[in-house]
């Protein structure tokens, strides 16, 4: 068998090979004559799995690295026998470091304390509801938002209007789809405090970056609608700017291309087990107080310079994406 697989997965190496062919390839770069002898793909965010890229093949199986799946027209691959799977949750103690790093930096900045803050969180799943846990024992007040969940769970989430007009901080962990494309809109972001924080770690098209420009509101962004090339506006006024590497921990990487490796040896009868990159310790998930997080984030995660980085070379975006250091998780 035959498995295409992004260059830029990390270990990889040597684990599929007893079993496929494994050509890899730079995600924007696989074509469909790259794909149309394989029998799997392996990808990231930065390859379209459509038909244009499908038809004619006879890939089987497409496992993304990545919690999202908007890169992947599902419907199609449905309707032609090709099974989708995820990478979710995967990252979401990385993204959790990122939101922790960013609320210290803010905090530092703008001069407050948890206590004195709103939180609203949008999206309540696998990265949403550790950033409501680890928010609530910091001290802030939050509000939560997730009409899909509510719907089903009545858990007592509350309309997006309400948690945008009484937020200080408004973060995005949504998926995206036509129902969240541009969820935070003119409209939405004309409701909130005019000092209130916009953060987004999902995925850029959540956020109309043209309206977060002319709204005026303070932003950190890990995020951007047309990556890599970004806003020069919105790069300049926002507060913190990172190259989509919020879930970048070690932890998160080895545990999405665990999840590809393992679902493409049940799909196709592997002898691979429940494989883990070997030289990764597994997450350790433990608590950790405001202070200890503001005492010890900045040597674990110095997210100021990774802004400056990306504000000075925004034209590097996808070179210091793709050579970013994956750091340690340790909450």
């Amino acid at each position: 068998m035959k498995i295409i697989a992004d260059c830029a997965i990390p270990f990889l190496e040597d684990v599929l090979t007893p079993f496929a062919e494994v050509v890899r390839i730079a995600g924007k770069a696989i074509t469909a004559a790259d794909v149309r002898d394989a029998d799997a793909l392996i990808v990231r965010t930065r390859t379209r799995c459509d038909a244009r890229l499908l038809a004619g093949s006879r890939v089987r199986m497409i496992a993304t690295a990545t919690i999202g799946f908007d890169h992947i027209d599902l419907g199609w691959c449905a309707a032609h026998g090709i099974r989708v799977t995820t990478a979710a949750g995967c990252n979401a103690r990385g993204v959790l470091q990122w939101i922790g790093a960013a609320l210290v930096h803010l905090a530092r900045v703008q001069g407050w304390q948890p206590d004195g803050r709103t939180l609203g969180i949008v999206g309540v799943g696998h990265v949403g509801s550790l950033v409501k846990e680890y928010a609530e024992a910091w001290g802030f007040r939050v509000l939560c938002c997730d009409p899909p969940r509510e719907e089903r769970e009545r858990l007592g989430f509350l309309p997006l209007e309400e948690v945008a007009a009484q937020a200080d901080l408004l973060t995005f962990h949504t998926p995206l789809d036509e129902t969240t494309r541009h969820l935070a809109d003119e409209r939405l972001l004309g409701m909130l405090r005019p000092d209130a924080v916009v953060i987004n770690t999902s995925r850029g098209e959540v956020v109309d970056g043209e309206a977060l420009v002319r709204s005026g509101h303070p932003c950190a962004l890990d995020v951007w609608e047309h990556e890599p090339d970004l806003d020069p506006l919105l790069l300049r006024d926002a507060l913190l700017a990172t190259p989509h590497i919020a879930g970048y921990s070690a932890q998160g990487k080895a545990n999405a291309t665990a999840l590809s490796v393992r679902t493409i040896g049940r799909y196709f009868g592997l002898s691979l087990g429940e494989w883990y990159p070997s030289n990764i310790a597994p997450s350790r998930p433990r608590a950790i107080s405001w202070q200890e997080l503001c005492d010890t984030i900045d040597d674990r995660f110095d997210i100021a310079a990774e802004s400056r980085r990306l504000k000075e070379n925004p034209e590097k975006f996808e070179t210091i994406r793709n050579e970013y250091r994956y750091r340690e998780e340790y909450f």
